[in-house]
């Protein structure tokens, strides 16, 4: 047992790591539905590694038989990795119907229900063989099925990261702050990891084995729990399903007593007069990461009620009214002979850190282009100055 003492050590610490990460995931507040899939899928990388951690101290026949169990989870990782970015990208809560990402698994769990059930002889057998690291796969495409099932579902979920930072950056100006990398760290993380178990099935290079892959799971497992504890807000507005408002608890909890859908069309009027104050006159619009949440603490009002007074006053979503304002702003400066500026400097002073979204919230609002814009207005300061 000496020779894989240290490999112990390692799953043991990456097992506990991962199921103080999981725990503290599932009560963190921020992205909490997704959070709390991320969270369910570090316990089960923890109790994988744990098993292992168990087995390799005290190889029993019992420990065995579970340790078969556990070596099917990888079937659920990339389905779980698929369900937290879908549940981080669209707030779409994980449900029954979601069933179907367990196909893999339950094939997975079928065709090794043999080795899983065996008993006696044929059980201790299975136990010697795979200590010996000689315990063939349930059936020859069972690697093969493994690997593609996974990749795939990492696949899916670096498409949908790239999806949503396109929707994202049309609309957002801190686009940067929510461009999901941490996403992507996680997923280049899988990957490394199924690149070496492939060359560890089909190439068999010196120094990498079975252990050498959970190894890199211990370690990628407290990463992956890090990165879920620095992740920062993907604000609830830029998902369709918070267009549709409030849910009527929220509603009550954030405006007691008015519940009456007059009272509160009548109130709208203020809000929106109050909104504009705040614009206008303190310039809210200038923080880069300006959130409803921010905007609505400062009006003095409920967060449902300046969303209402901006759907509904102003016709637009919180980010195309906020977009709206930095470009006028933007405007004025550009007209402004005196500002030798740049187009990006002037862009970045009217709250925005992302080029490309200067460029489209401008298009939008203006038909034409920030330079193009700048440069029309220049020609009618010298037709007037002629004038």
């Amino acid at each position: 047992m000496g020779a894989v003492s240290h490999w112990v050590v390692i799953y043991a610490i990456g097992g506990a790591q991962a199921v103080l990460l999981a725990l503290a995931l599932w009560r963190r507040p921020v992205n909490l539905a997704a959070n709390r899939v991320l969270a369910a899928w570090l316990a089960l990388v923890g109790f994988d590694l744990g098993v292992k951690a168990a087995f390799l101290t005290a190889p029993t026949p019992g420990l065995f038989r579970v340790l078969m169990f556990v070596g099917v989870f990888p079937f659920l990782y990339g389905s779980f990795f698929y369900l937290y970015v879908r549940t981080l990208t669209t707030a779409r809560r994980v449900g029954w119907r979601d069933g179907v990402h367990l196909f893999g698994f339950a094939v997975a769990i079928s065709v090794g229900m043999p080795v899983l059930l065996a008993a006696g002889d044929a059980h201790l057998a299975n136990m010697q063989a795979w200590l010996g690291r000689a315990l063939p796969p349930p059936v020859p495409w069972y690697s093969a099925f493994l690997y593609a099932w996974s990749l795939s579902y990492v696949a899916a979920a670096i498409w949908r990261v790239l999806r949503f930072r396109r929707e994202v950056r049309d609309r957002r100006s801190d686009v940067d702050r929510v461009s999901l990398r941490w996403v992507v760290v996680m997923a280049l993380g899988q990957v490394l990891i199924w690149t070496i178990a492939l060359l560890h099935d089909y190439v068999r290079p010196a120094g990498i084995g079975y252990l050498t892959i959970y190894a890199a799971v211990a370690v990628w497992a407290c990463v992956l729990g890090y990165l879920g504890l620095v992740q920062v807000p993907v604000a609830e507005e830029e998902r369709p399903e918070a267009a549709a408002g409030p849910t009527p608890e929220e509603a009550l909890e954030a405006s007691p007593g008015e519940d009456d859908a007059q009272d509160e069309d009548a109130r709208l009027p203020e809000v929106q007069a109050r909104l504009t104050r705040l614009m206008d006159e303190e310039a809210m619009y200038l923080a880069p990461a300006l959130t409803i949440a921010q905007v609505a603490r400062r009006s003095g009002y409920p967060e449902y009620l300046v969303s209402a007074a901006i759907n509904r006053g102003f016709g637009c979503t919180f980010w195309d009214y906020i977009n709206r304002q930095r470009i006028e702003a933007a405007c004025r400066c550009l007209a402004d002979a005196s500002d030798t500026r740049t187009i990006l400097d002037i862009a970045y002073a009217c709250g925005f850190t992302s080029k490309s979204t200067f460029n489209s919230a401008f298009k939008r609002e203006t038909g034409d282009t920030p330079s193009g814009w700048r440069a029309r207005q220049a020609g009618s300061g010298r037709l007037r100055a002629r004038g």
